[in-house]
């Protein structure tokens, strides 16, 4: 069948990717000029299935106010007159509690897992390139505090099998060497050995490439100005460039999606939380990191993509606005030159925001929608890169007919109701 995507960042091409690989005939539109240049440009860099876990949990709200008033706190809040802010705010904190962050991450884990297996296969049956490293991700604890309530987090992942060590300093550094230099400033660490990396942009470029070349088509320029429904399903997508149609569409338009969807009538609380990253030029290889450390302390994601450092973290409610503002690069230069002073030319780095398309419970939407040839693949927060093409996977199984190989049921907007 046709199937029209919308959207050509990371979900949507890979979406694409294996739709194509079903036996459909595809087009992926976007208003951007080429790929990836929105949320999925140049985020931490991680995928990184054993950290997959809600942001809403139990004491989030009592640490939420500690961080609001950190001066490289992780969470900046700019209230605006905006119902939706609110609205989701308000379903967030309904989730701080540790029977639903339980349910929640039991949630992500599986299909995070599962969509790292799908990119090893990816990766496999393509030979794409995108700077990758699969040495873990490591999540550094400067406190006692931090390192014994790990507890919650170290069962669900022995319920879900995936491996996991609990590290002293000298186990940090054995996996991090870089760390030898700051070895006061941190009490251990969590590994995840099974988490990769790697540069999201360029995976979605080459990806977007390959599967150009094997019929998939790609509208750039292209605006989405109104989807058309006729008969309980939509009867076709007007754009800049005309009227397209198909015989199924795929929503994959991150935190824009639930404005698209309004005007066709269906509520899907996601709300963007801007994200930041800096991307530092590598100066000493042996003074930085090997994968991704996550300074815990700060939320900051550190993670080395060929000759680069990448850094990204904070968490800012302010709605559609993508200003970029100093405070926020200070906060990850801070983080950096805290844990890998030698390793980067922090005065040549390159800053960004973008904005991740969160849930309030934090799983994303995966699945069918009321209208009979509408599908979503939307609301995956900070963990789109991780869980992409494992989503892209699991929704061609879907419209294709095909039972997928992982339970998705709870992923699909069905769960709100």
């Amino acid at each position: 069948m046709k199937v029209l995507v919308l959207g050509s960042g990371v979900i949507g091409v890979t979406s694409a990717h294996y739709l194509a690989e079903a036996g459909h005939e595809v087009t992926v539109i976007d208003r951007q000029p080429g790929p990836a240049l929105e949320t999925s440009f140049a985020n931490a860099g991680e995928v990184s299935p054993g950290y997959s876990a809600p942001w809403a949990g139990p004491g989030v709200p009592v640490k939420a106010i500690k961080w609001l008033l950190m001066q490289h706190g992780p969470l900046v809040v700019r209230p605006a007159l905006d119902p939706y802010m609110w609205s989701w705010l308000v379903k967030m904190l309904r989730n701080c509690t540790a029977n639903r962050y339980a349910v929640n991450k039991a949630r992500m884990v599986p299909i995070a897992e599962y969509a790292r297996d799908c990119l090893r296969d990816l990766r496999a049956s393509t030979a794409i390139s995108y700077d990758e490293r699969s040495q873990g991700t490591l999540q550094l604890f400067r406190t006692e505090k931090q390192l014994n309530g790990t507890d919650g987090d170290v069962e669900v992942l022995k319920q879900f099998g995936v491996p996991y060590e609990v590290l002293d300093p000298a186990g940090c550094i054995a996996v991090e060497p870089a760390l030898a230099k700051v070895k006061g400033k941190f009490v251990g660490g969590l590994r995840l050995p099974g988490d990769e990396t790697g540069d999201c942009q360029m995976f979605t470029e080459r990806l977007a490439s390959h599967t150009a070349g094997r019929g998939v088509a790609f509208k750039f320029d292209t605006t989405i100005e109104k989807i058309l429904i006729e008969g309980g399903k939509v009867a076709g997508v007007r754009t800049s460039a005309g009227l397209m149609t198909a015989d199924a569409y795929v929503m994959a338009l991150g935190s824009y999606a639930p404005i698209m969807l309004r005007t066709i009538g269906i509520s899907i609380p996601v709300y963007p939380v801007k994200g930041y990253s800096i991307t530092v030029p590598i100066t000493d290889a042996a003074g930085a990191p090997e994968s991704t450390v996550m300074d815990e302390t700060y939320k900051v994601a550190i993670t080395r993509l060929g000759d680069r450092i990448r850094a990204g973290g904070t968490a800012e409610i302010s709605g559609y606005d993508l200003r970029l503002h100093d405070a926020r690069r200070a906060t990850l230069e801070h983080s950096v030159g805290d844990l890998f002073p030698k390793g980067g030319d922090l005065s040549r780095a390159s800053f960004w925001c973008g904005l991740r398309p969160m849930t309030p419970d934090g799983p994303p939407v995966i699945g069918a929608s009321k209208y009979s040839n509408l599908f979503l693949n939307a609301g995956h927060g900070t963990l789109g890169w991780t869980m992409s093409c494992g989503s892209g996977r699991v929704l061609a199984d879907i419209i294709s007919g095909k039972t997928p190989e992982i339970d998705t049921r709870d992923l699909s907007i069905s769960r709100y109701a």
